[in-house]
């Protein structure tokens, strides 16, 4: 029987109904106590130029959402803040995966703070997912001791599908740091390998972190990657590895010699160290600050901080003009037409792209 409880022979049986249970959400709760507070522009710059760390992190938010109000909100702060960037040693790490760039970070950092005090920023760049457009941003457990040092700001950003494996608004967030006081910045791309000149274009010095024993080293002379590279650094220098990085360095050396005489005319150097145990740290930096004063020197930093301008002016106007072109209305209805027609073959890929940029723009003029 499914309810015994209701036979006869158990008349005299009685079954509660048991105690009621507690929601799982406190009554008492109320969320409008836990939202975010919204600063306003002003509330932003005043927040950013006395270095408050909550502040910032706001405002790189804004500046990194897709958020048309955003937007407009963040280009507001960031040109206020202007006025008090411009004041710090950008430098790019880049690397293939697995070379230690996150470990290296780690002690550059903390070198850099012991040896020569200020604030540190790191933009560390995570790769985006293609499929769920996720990522992980765990850059900061790799970087134990930076991560608890007060005087340093670590932000991981996804590449949202950015070329160079930059995000794509990092250039904006180096000033907001900037303005905050923060006289050194690190930007740490993907480390894709070949496609960086989007992060050579926003940092004063680039370097690369090489590992030994991968292959051939003189396939480095086949990367545009090095042509761009003010300094190399072969990484993991330590153990029974150190003739291989010293011999690895030997060979890039060489390879250096058939690469054009840079711009700045700095000859990049080759130095071995140890991410992990710190060695050769010290004069992985005293590389960085020789090639600062060199430039600085010959005029060409204030050169580079200047064509880096332009640069990023242009890519704006690309960028806007690919936004406007595929928010389009017209555009949006087309494009299916579009492709079908190329995929039936009755016409090329070339063909239907100039036929939509047609009438993209005779819309614009009416």
């Amino acid at each position: 029987m499914e309810h015994p409880e209701n036979n006869e022979e158990y008349k005299g049986l009685t079954v509660n109904s048991g105690v009621e249970q507690p929601s799982i959400i406190n009554p008492y709760l109320k969320r409008s106590r836990f939202r975010r507070r919204e600063f306003t522009v002003a509330e932003m710059v005043e927040g950013i130029i006395k270095g408050d760390v909550t502040i910032l992190s706001q405002a790189v938010t804004l500046v990194e959402s897709v958020n048309p109000n955003h937007q407009a909100k963040a280009q507001e702060v960031i040109e206020k803040c202007l006025p008090f960037a411009g004041k710090s040693i950008r430098v790019g790490i880049s690397g293939v995966p697995g070379a230690g760039k996150s470990t290296s970070i780690d002690m550059f950092g903390c070198h850099v703070l012991d040896l020569h005090g200020g604030k540190l920023a790191v933009l560390a760049i995570d790769p985006s997912s293609e499929r769920t457009k996720g990522s992980i941003l765990g850059d900061k457990t790799r970087m134990e001791k930076l991560s608890l040092r007060p005087e340093a700001f670590i932000r991981p950003s996804p590449t949202a599908g950015s070329l160079g494996g930059v995000a794509r608004k990092t250039r904006e967030t180096i000033i907001l740091c900037e303005a905050a006081g923060y006289d050194k910045i690190f930007v740490e791309t993907v480390g894709v390998g070949q496609s960086e000149t989007a992060c050579h274009s926003m940092v004063d010095f680039f370097l690369l972190i090489q590992l030994a024993g991968t292959g051939d080293e003189l396939q480095g002379i086949k990367r545009g990657i090095m042509e761009i590279s003010d300094g190399i650094v072969i990484n993991k220098c330590d153990g029974n590895n150190v003739d291989k990085c010293q011999m690895a360095a030997t060979n890039f050396r060489n390879a250096l010699h058939f690469f054009p005489k840079s711009e700045s005319g700095w000859m990049p150097k080759v130095l071995c160290y140890s991410g992990f145990y710190g060695y050769g740290i010290k004069e992985v930096w005293d590389m960085i600050y020789e090639y600062i004063d060199f430039v600085k020197q010959n005029g060409y930093f204030d050169y580079r901080r200047n064509e880096q301008s332009k640069y990023w002016m242009y890519e704006t106007i690309n960028e806007h003009l690919r936004n406007s072109f595929y928010n389009s209305e017209l555009i949006s209805q087309k494009l299916k037409e579009a492709e079908r027609s190329v995929l039936a073959g009755e016409q090329t890929s070339f063909a239907a792209a100039g036929q939509l940029l047609d009438m993209y723009f005779e819309n614009l003029r009416k």
